[in-house]
């Protein structure tokens, strides 16, 4: 009976799934902080009812279900302007650098449904740097992706989202940017045009360009503190010389040898520049 079934999960359980997972689809889980990890597929088992061995049998027999799965164990919680004081202070203390640069190129990884990069590409707008700038969004969740690329949000939201624009700084109104369409709001194809969203794996996942402004806030706090290090390497040997960092208040530099590498921008939003 339904009602005695039981949608638990041991840490050698979830090491036996992950390793599933790698051999079947190629998705490396290992470097994930396994007590978040572990939360997340409880959560899905209970949500599709499925014990652990029909949580197996279907991720090995429906290579469909793969993007319900993925779905299901990644944290997909974005806004527009979220966390408005980040966006003060990359307003005021990195966009002005950025404005010697001949080309701008901005990664933001684990970009989710794409309103944090359009976040950016307002600003860029807005300082008259859009035009040489291309901004990429990735992320490992397939249907975030999708999403991102349509910049299609729910009309609701915006009222968050404005409120959020306004607080770090606004010179305009948020309406300005988007097109109201029913209960939809649809980004203006000119925000979208340098913009490119694509499927990143941060763990397993190599460098794939050069970038003047890397943006990976509210992530590696779902990583154990060594899967952390190679990300932090990872966006290291990303950035050119003079190029920022940006994790945002809840995260942060915490190897002594990368230190040595970056100045410090903004203390309390973490923001670095690289300077060896």
């Amino acid at each position: 009976m339904e009602g005695s079934t039981t949608y638990t999960i041991t840490f050698n359980e979830l090491n036996e799934l992950t390793e599933l997972v790698y051999k079947i689809y190629g998705l490396d889980l290992t470097g994930y902080a396994k007590a978040s990890l572990k939360r997340r597929v409880t959560r899905l088992m209970h949500v599709k009812h499925l014990p652990l061995f029909d949580l197996r049998s279907v991720l090995i027999n429906d290579p469909d279900f793969f993007d319900e799965f993925l779905a299901g164990i990644t944290v997909n919680v974005t806004e527009m302007f979220r966390d408005p004081d980040f966006y003060k202070a990359f307003r005021e203390k990195v966009l002005p650098y950025l404005a010697s640069f001949q080309r701008i190129k901005i990664w933001n990884a684990g970009c989710s449904s794409g309103e944090e990069l359009y976040s950016f590409a307002i600003l860029l707008y807005e300082e008259q740097l859009y035009k040489r700038a291309f901004l990429y969004g990735t992320d490992i969740n397939t249907r975030v992706i999708e999403q991102a690329k349509k910049g299609i949000y729910n009309l609701r939201s915006m009222k968050q989202y404005s409120e959020n624009y306004q607080a770090s700084g606004a010179i305009h109104s948020l309406s300005e940017y988007y097109i109201a369409k029913y209960d939809a709001a649809c980004i203006l194809q000119k925000l979208k045009k340098h913009t490119l969203f694509s499927v990143h794996n941060l763990v397993s996942d190599g460098v794939f360009n050069e970038f003047q402004v890397i943006v990976c806030r509210n992530v590696l706090i779902y990583f154990d503190i060594e899967q952390q290090q190679k990300i932090i390497d990872l966006f290291y040997n990303s950035l050119c010389m003079l190029g920022f960092l940006c994790l945002g208040s809840k995260e942060s530099l915490r190897s002594d040898e990368l230190k040595n590498r970056f100045r410090i921008i903004d203390r309390i939003e973490n923001i670095y520049q690289k300077i060896a």
